[in-house]
């Protein structure tokens, strides 16, 4: 078994599947840089270290360094490199916005057998009404020497009403996220302009 993290650099395969919708709100994106290797997320986006964006993560998410810049991470080719965010235990992490935000969700992932989802939330903590739910497929490996987690995805949608949390579900360990974007179903431009760079295509697993 492969996990995320690893006991021991352009994007260059990277499927998009994204709806693509206008937002009305404010688009902030959340990159995990400056977080620090396997330190908790918690408040960093909440009045901490970070941009304060009023975002906090409950539950044991962490933030993942790559291996390839030092930290312990078994993965490359995440659009913000080298940070990501993922979780140790449990089935799933969750982000809570308690000002709410509109217009829609996205994010990158990266697993290599293991689905999972993310599901878009009326109320604080996973509860309230579903607004919108992404499932999310095991894309496989390039086999990137000491980086195995190289293949990443975008996901987005669209919602109607006002989201006040995200549930990230998946298998602990196998799953990362990075480029959490909200207020949008598209990334920042920013992000949007790193693959283009990149000259990104859509790959098959390989047999």
């Amino acid at each position: 078994m492969n996990h995320m993290m690893n006991t021991l650099t352009c994007i260059t395969a990277t499927t998009a599947f994204v709806a693509i919708a206008s937002a009305n709100a404010s688009v902030n994106t959340l990159t995990f840089e400056g977080v620090g290797n396997l330190t908790a997320v918690g408040n960093f986006y909440n009045g901490g270290a970070g941009t304060d964006y009023g975002v906090e993560f409950v539950g044991n998410t962490l933030a993942l360094v790559s291996n390839l810049a030092g930290g312990n991470g078994n993965f490359t080719n995440a659009p913000s490199m080298p940070t990501i965010m993922f979780w140790l235990a449990g089935p799933a992490t969750t982000m809570n916005v308690a000002a709410g935000f509109s217009g829609g969700f996205s994010t990158y992932y990266t697993s290599t057998d293991n689905a999972g989802s993310i599901s878009i939330w009326s109320g604080l903590n996973g509860t309230g009404s579903v607004l919108a739910t992404l499932n999310l497929i095991g894309l496989g490996t390039d086999n990137t020497p000491n980086a195995l987690y190289d293949r990443w995805a975008l996901v987005g949608a669209s919602f109607d009403g006002e989201a006040k949390s995200v549930t990230f579900t998946g298998a602990a360990d196998f799953i990362g996220f990075d480029n959490v974007t909200f207020g949008s179903a598209i990334p920042a431009p920013g992000a949007i302009a790193l693959l283009a760079a990149a000259g990104c295509s859509t790959r098959r697993r390989r047999a």
